[in-house]
């Protein structure tokens, strides 16, 4: 995922005093003053109990929804209430009821190393019609977008919508999604060859938007191109507000995960710069956090704030976002309670679901990892 080596030399008295002024880190739910922004952060009282969310918490108590499944990656929800779960290493995807119950939709075939897998889902707008749900995996050749139909507990043939996309054992991206525009939008991971990300041939390190059949929308940034944006390292979140604002959540080496407003035709730096260097050429991030506190993976914005599950961080980031779209002072919540936290969805209720990878090669697993869990937002 990123090298850790060069962070222990960076954990400085001078570092500690710019990301690390809030001391201990075990509570549950704390305002923790880590990130950076456009402006200094605050440093604000951590607050909180082991036990559960704090008083003045804005989740209410998570439930376990489901346990014991291997590294679930992509979770998208289905009119009704249901969602479909994939799992990274084995490729199975299943159909989990609210209530727990799982059943074996399909399983596809995944060449599985590393970070490459079955990882993210998509569910077609026009889902009600067409039944379809996407899937971005590892075959022998490349990481590719698929698609199939779902009636019911019954999966139809996979159809290929885009391939080509350079695969690796790290940074193989992989989330998507479809905006409110209809398209499909696709992140994708510069496995390792940094130079790929601002490689405009390449599909490696970009945001990349096509039609829901693959084809190129003639309104692209880049003529005959599916690369909607370049200069990423590994995008692993995206998302959109209610002003049809686009947000992604990128991993950094070993400074700067980013927290990036996304516009199309922009280059976001990588591997020339990080973080917020205000270098007219790149994108600065809205927000950059220390790795070992982050490693934001999944995101999803709801209820005035975005979201985002943290790997190495094993906390759940809210984020206010301002009327504007600048973003607010970040806040932990579930520090160090369920391990790492990778994707997390809004469900039709308004709930979260958020999903653990302890299992992932990185963890520490409990005897019931992975789970999913249900966060109720107050």
């Amino acid at each position: 995922m990123r090298p850790r080596s060069g962070w222990v030399q960076l954990a400085t008295v001078a570092l500690v005093a710019v990301f690390l002024t809030v001391a201990g880190c075990s509570g549950p739910d704390q305002r923790a003053p880590t990130p950076t922004t456009a402006e200094p952060p605050k440093t604000v009282p951590a607050s909180g109990t082991p036990s559960g969310p704090s008083p003045g918490s804005p989740i209410g108590q998570p439930r376990v929804i489901a346990h014991n499944l291997d590294t679930p990656w992509g979770v998208v929800f289905l009119p009704g209430g249901d969602a479909l779960v994939g799992q990274r290493n084995s490729g199975r995807i299943v159909r989990l009821t609210s209530s727990g119950a799982i059943t074996t939709l399909t399983t596809i075939h995944v060449v599985a190393s590393g970070e490459s897998g079955l990882l993210g889902l998509a569910r077609s707008p026009s889902y009600q019609i067409d039944h379809l749900v996407y899937a971005y995996y590892t075959s022998s050749d490349d990481n590719r977008v698929v698609r199939f139909t779902v009636v019911g507990t019954h999966a139809g043939a996979i159809e290929p919508v885009l391939t080509g996309i350079p695969k690796g054992s790290i940074h193989d991206g992989g989330r998507i999604a479809f905006g409110p525009d209809g398209m499909l939008y696709v992140g994708t991971g510069e496995t390792g060859n940094d130079q790929l990300a601002q490689d405009r041939n390449s599909l490696g390190g970009k945001i990349l938007r096509v039609r829901p059949d693959g084809s190129v929308p003639g309104d692209n940034p880049f003529a005959h191109s599916p690369v909607w944006t370049l200069g990423h390292r590994n995008v692993q979140g995206l998302a959109w507000d209610s002003h049809r604002r686009m947000f992604a959540a990128e991993f950094g080496p070993d400074r700067d995960d980013e927290i990036n407003r996304i516009t199309a035709g922009r280059n976001y730096g990588w591997p020339i710069v990080t973080g917020r260097p205000h270098d007219p050429r790149f994108v600065d991030a809205l927000i950059t956090f220390p790795p070992d506190q982050n490693s934001a993976s999944g995101l999803a914005i709801t209820a005035g704030a975005l979201w985002t599950g943290a790997l190495a961080g094993t906390r759940l980031w809210r984020i206010p976002e301002n009327a504007d779209g600048t973003l607010g002072h970040p806040r932990a919540l579930l520090v160090g309670r369920y391990g790492r936290l990778r994707t997390v969805g809004v469900a039709p209720d308004g709930a979260l679901w958020v999903t653990t990878s302890n299992r992932d090669g990185r963890g520490d697993p409990s005897s019931s990892d992975d789970r999913i869990l249900r966060i109720p937002l107050r």
